[in-house]
């Protein structure tokens, strides 16, 4: 009389399966801060707050800069790099939407900021001694800003909206968020260049 053989291979479905999608494309419990973040920016403008302006645009700018070269040069390179597939899908699965809701956050913020301080200060007066640098500041944030909203967020919405699909196509996964980190390196650098003509203004 034989014994029922029992099966103990490796459980390699369970060790494949795909990485549970992001569980909504925007973190709805991020919503009520960038909420009030945007409604006090708005009173700020409205009242001609300075103080609260300088601390929008700095604020805004540096964690924006930090951001951008932060993605570009070590989330890409170094950290998804050396993951597994799997690793990497879960990554992203809890990293990009809290990128689709800070980005704009943070573009909104320095842009608003930025140009009500220049207005307040005369520094769009044509007369203004430093208005070249002004105007260089405002073409080199202005190409950000649409690279920003244009290329980052379109990539970064249609990864989150890819891995919500019964079945995610991974190679476009991958084309798209090779195109988030490059594209956050190149914004990062031209963030350099913001930061030198601030000084030179400030200076």
């Amino acid at each position: 009389m034989t014994e029922p053989t029992v099966s103990t291979a490796p459980p390699a479905a369970a060790a494949e399966a795909p990485p549970r999608p992001p569980a909504s494309i925007i973190p709805l419990a991020g919503l009520p801060i960038v909420g009030i973040v945007i409604a006090f920016l708005i009173v700020s403008i409205a009242g001609n707050w300075l103080w609260a302006l300088d601390f929008y645009h700095v604020v805004g700018g540096g964690m924006w800069t930090a951001l951008d070269l932060f993605v570009g040069f070590v989330v890409g390179p170094v950290i998804i790099a050396r993951m597994s597939i799997p690793a990497r899908a879960e990554f992203m699965a809890r990293f990009m939407p809290a990128m689709a809701l800070i980005m704009p956050t943070l573009v909104t913020m320095t842009l608003s900021s930025g140009f009500q301080l220049a207005r307040h200060l005369g520094y769009l007066d044509p007369s203004y001694p430093r208005h070249a640098w002004v105007v260089a500041s405002f073409v080199l944030v202005g190409v950000m800003a649409v690279i920003a909203i244009g290329i980052l967020e379109p990539a970064n919405l249609a990864i989150l909206f890819e891995m919500r699909k019964p079945e995610p196509n991974g190679e476009l996964i991958g084309r798209l968020m090779r195109r988030f980190v490059y594209t956050s390196g190149i914004t990062g650098l031209m963030q350099v260049g913001t930061l030198i003509i601030m000084t030179r203004l400030a200076s």
